[in-house]
């Protein structure tokens, strides 16, 4: 028999995996929304309103999913999380207009909103004493499985027949191998408690300002992940001609990737100072990706891709580790609750408005008007972050995370 410490670490493996595979789900319809929207006559609100769907679903899991596995336990949790991955696919693979997708997204967003809170309680569950590590790996796994799941689902609809399913197909097989696996692990969580308490969203007055600093970068941040992922890469392909699958989910991977070397660089870097430094680094790649991406060059496209990941990586990682650090360990649940519940908004509502944007002045304005706004706001959170004083520290501890956006 295998020994309670090889146990875990395998567990701990598997989380890993399955947290992973399901970014990599919420990334794969990224580079077929241009089909869609050719095959199905669909404006870009349409699809933005398909992207925005899913965020919404995950904010709405956010404050159930926690305190459901505290009642019943990680593994119930994860389980239904694994077969609402499976049935949103079945319903992609299946889909012959845009109620389809609507009902793929919104199951999608509840399955995987879900599966984040689960698996970042589960890791702590068999790592308790090592979350700094964890919450570490929990931010490299989100950003590079949305990006293989991106490229992958690229690559297979170029290259191989049944665009709109064979990608479909192909996560779902992984998906259904991870649920067998997982139907055979163990539960990580003894102490169920049977009652069901959602938490209530709320920032304590002796941390607002910290709150605010955080939370101002990461929204922008998650701004440019849902702007990226609805509609980069039917811009892509408009100003640089190059009508490639394969390209348009290589500019959206490079974002995604670099977000993942960035946080994998910077794990020693103090939060606030990295927050800080990401900010002004967001800055300055959102506003010169604008002739970047506007001017028709593929490499150029790529390289505010990279700088624009980079800084994101950045941005959201020292976000969210500082908050963690000043958070009082009473409040955890209500704080990062209000803040998930900012980013997902920061997801949903600007992606929609950029559709409709996008619908009357056209992809390339909207863009453009869009990173102006990403770095207004970064530029505010940096500023608030040089004037403020240190943050006082109340209780410090890393904790894991989720980004599904």
């Amino acid at each position: 028999m295998r020994s309670p410490r090889r146990r875990g670490r395998t567990t701990y493996v598997m989380l890993f995996v399955l947290l992973g595979l399901a970014l990599a789900v919420s990334g794969t319809p990224s580079p077929l929304y241009g089909t869609y929207a050719r095959e199905w006559r669909l404006s870009p609100l349409d699809l933005t309103v398909v992207f925005a769907v899913y965020a919404l679903a995950a904010m709405s899991a956010l404050l159930v999913a926690g305190p459901l596995t505290d009642a019943i336990g990680r593994k119930p949790v994860l389980l239904m999380s694994a077969v609402g991955l499976l049935a949103g696919l079945a319903v992609f693979m299946t889909a012959h207009s845009i109620v389809g997708l609507l009902i793929a997204r919104v199951i999608h967003g509840a399955s995987i909103g879900s599966a984040a809170v689960a698996v970042g309680a589960a890791l702590l569950d068999v790592r308790p004493d090592d979350t700094a590590r964890t919450g570490h790996l929990t931010g490299i796994v989100l950003a590079s499985g949305m990006g293989v799941g991106v490229l992958g689902s690229a690559v297979l609809a170029q290259l191989l027949p049944h665009p709109l399913v064979l990608p479909y197909a192909v996560i779902a097989a992984l998906t259904a191998l991870t649920l067998i696996v997982l139907a055979l692990s163990p539960e990580t969580h003894g102490a169920r408690t049977g009652r069901i308490r959602i938490v209530r969203p709320g920032v304590p007055a002796p941390i607002a300002a910290d709150f605010a600093f955080a939370t101002l970068g990461a929204m922008a941040s998650w701004i440019v992940l849902g702007i990226y992922l609805s509609l980069f890469p039917q811009l892509t392909a408009q100003e640089t001609g190059i009508h490639s699958l394969i390209f348009g989910g290589s500019a959206v991977a490079a974002m995604t990737f670099s977000a993942a070397v960035a946080q994998a660089l910077t794990r020693h870097a103090g939060a606030r100072r990295l927050a800080l430094y990401g900010d002004v680094g967001l800055v300055a790649a959102s506003l010169l990706s604008i002739p970047m991406v506007l001017s028709g060059h593929a490499i150029a496209v790529f390289v505010g891709s990279v700088a624009l990941g980079g800084s994101f990586g950045m941005t959201f990682s020292g976000s969210f580790r500082h908050l963690t650090q000043v958070i009082p360990a009473a409040q955890r649940g209500s704080v990062m609750s209000a803040f998930y519940l900012c980013c997902y908004a920061a997801m949903a509502v600007p992606t929609i408005l950029a559709g409709a944007a996008a619908s009357r002045w056209g992809l390339p304005h909207t863009y453009a008007g869009f990173a102006v706004v990403v770095a207004m706001a970064c530029g505010a959170a940096g500023m608030m972050a040089y004037r403020s004083a240190p943050p006082v520290t109340l209780h410090v501890a890393d904790r894991t995370g989720s980004m599904s956006r």
